[in-house]
């Protein structure tokens, strides 16, 4: 069963009742000024004799009405008011067939227009309720007028004589079918009619929803939405299409598409596009550049698709672009990176053939070192070679480390001791100082699945590096803790610093500090930090590099406590 809000029924029984009540007066108007007129002409007339009666009737009505709309207005008890009204009417019309003629009135219809009124406004229930207060009060009057109980206004002296009281009952009873039988029709009608109403305002408000719901989808899409009517004009202009040709809507609304989009030119492939394309209902796709007005030329990836009706008849076009300039400098990169990829396999290759000229180069020079005589400067030069080689070939073994990563080999293990033993083992060569001063400051036991060889040579080249920044003198630190809201919060993660007191990093090594063969060594290779990050990133972790508030540059890790 479908149910009205009250706020609603209240607001449409109260506009039902401010008709009624106008209505109400025209209609006593014209009846009673009518009759007076008739009877003002006619001694005698077939609706009774004049009578003050008629006028203090009309007075009734007018007055009432005014009672009515004072009520109306300061009371909230709209249906209250309406039975009130209703139930005064039933009233007022007996006292009208009372004053004129009783059983021989003619105004016995008016009780009909008083029920539909009751069920138009209070619908079945109210029609019922009218129909059965006008069959009371009009049987009452009738018996009561038989049996000369009242004697209504101009009516006959005795009505014993003229009417038996079967016939009496007929009248009575016929009316009270009549009474009833309009009640049930008309709020049949009016039921009807509120459903029908109900029925369509949920319609109208999902129509709305859903209106409202497509002008948000078409407002959102990132891809500008161009509608075609039949004739080519713009009919359609979204959000996204205003932010791709910097033109408003309502620039474009009306007109030729190649009118309102002249930065399109020729290259909007609409006469190409034949109606054997749209048979199939497959878009058409194509690309093509576009400068802006400010000169950038951007790419377009345009998709044209025909606007159907449900029978299937085409009435225009939907013309989708995108705006596809990051992918195309995308594509562009990946060619570059592609590129590179070759020329960087074909060097890797090239370092690794060298390596084996250089070794046997290296033996040849040793023997020949041997059997030259003992002169300084051909030792001496002997030696330059020697180191050199050896130069060369640490430069490459750098290179192929670079360009072809070892292959993790995962293994859980405690990071403190890994720790120790790097530094130890580092303080026990020859890059160490007497006077450089170790600390270190970590959880035990901080266990991590990790490749522990390849993350204690990054260890071992932060520590080198740490070293030469300090040059003989100086402290070294090395933390390591969990980190939990690094990279992403809830995320465990090792956070591993390693700092110096050297003179830190530059603007230029900050900003290049991992990028290969940079270096501000005289004689330094480019690749140390460059393998570092290599090999930190091939352990899904991450590195960067800073300085320390006190003094000193500083190197951190970020590695996941699992294998990933």
């Amino acid at each position: 069963m479908i149910k009205s809000e009250p706020g609603t029924r209240q607001s449409e029984v109260s506009s039902r009742l401010q008709v009624l009540m106008l209505l109400r007066v025209i209609v006593v108007s014209l009846l009673l000024g009518a009759l007076i007129v008739i009877q003002s002409r006619e001694t005698h007339s077939y609706f009774g004799h004049i009578q003050t009666f008629h006028y203090l009737l009309i007075a009734t009505v007018y007055f009432a009405t005014f009672i009515y709309v004072v009520f109306l207005k300061f009371s909230h008890k709209v249906t209250f008011q309406a039975y009130l009204q209703l139930f005064f009417d039933s009233f007022f019309i007996t006292a009208l067939i009372y004053s004129t003629g009783g059983i021989d009135s003619i105004f016995s219809f008016l009780y009909i227009l008083s029920i539909i009124s009751g069920s138009i406004i209070l619908y079945r229930k109210g029609g019922m309720v009218i129909a059965s207060t006008n069959s009371i009060l009009y049987g009452l009057l009738l018996d009561l007028h038989y049996y000369g109980v009242v004697h209504p206004l101009g009516s006959q002296a005795s009505y014993p004589e003229r009417y038996q009281s079967a016939y009496l009952f007929f009248i009575i009873l016929a009316n009270m079918v009549g009474f009833y039988f309009s009640a049930y029709l008309s709020s049949f009608l009016s039921e009807q009619a509120r459903k029908s109403r109900v029925e369509l305002k949920a319609k109208q408000i999902d129509f709305d929803k859903l209106e409202a719901l497509n002008e948000s989808i078409i407002n959102s899409i990132t891809s500008g939405l161009v509608v075609l009517d039949a004739q080519g004009n713009i009919i359609l202009f979204n959000p996204a299409a205003e932010k791709i040709f910097g033109i408003k809507s309502s620039h474009v609304y009306g007109r030729a598409v190649t009118d309102a989009l002249p930065l399109l030119g020729a290259d909007l492939p609409l006469k190409e596009v034949g109606r054997s394309s749209f048979d199939d209902q497959r878009p058409v796709f194509s690309d093509f550049t576009c400068p802006d007005p400010g000169g950038r030329k951007f790419y377009l990836r345009l998709s044209i698709s025909p606007l159907s009706l449900s029978l299937g008849d085409h009435k225009g076009k939907i013309l989708i672009f995108q705006d596809i300039t990051r992918l195309k400098e995308s594509e562009e990169e990946m060619k570059k990176v592609e590129g590179l990829a070759v020329i960087g396999e074909l060097a890797a290759g090239i370092a690794h053939e060298i390596r084996n000229p250089m070794a046997s180069i290296s033996g040849s020079i040793e023997m020949l070192k041997e059997g030259l005589e003992k002169d300084d400067v051909n030792s001496r030069l002997m030696d330059i070679v020697s180191r050199e080689v050896n130069r060369l070939n640490h430069l490459i073994s750098d290179f192929l480390l670079f360009a072809r990563p070892k292959e993790a080999n995962i293994e859980e293990f405690d990071l403190g001791q890994l720790i120790l033993e790097s530094l130890e083992l580092f303080q026990n060569s020859k890059h160490w100082s007497e006077n450089l001063t170790a600390h270190t400051d970590f959880q035990h036991p901080l266990r991590l699945k990790s490749d522990p060889e390849q993350l204690k040579q990054v260890l071992w080249n932060l520590f080198s590096n740490a070293s030469e920044a300090m040059g003989v003198q100086g402290f070294l630190y090395v933390s390591a803790e969990i980190e939990t809201e690094f990279p992403r919060p809830g995320k465990k993660m090792v956070k591993i610093v390693v700092r110096d007191t050297g003179e830190g990093f530059n603007e230029e090594a900050l900003s290049q500090a991992f990028t290969p063969f940079f270096t501000t060594k005289e004689r330094g290779s480019g690749l140390g930090m460059a393998i570092v990050k290599r090999i930190i990133e091939g352990l899904k972790g991450q590195i960067s590099g800073g300085n320390h508030p006190e003094g000193g540059g500083k190197v951190t890790l970020y590695l996941p406590m699992t294998d990933e």
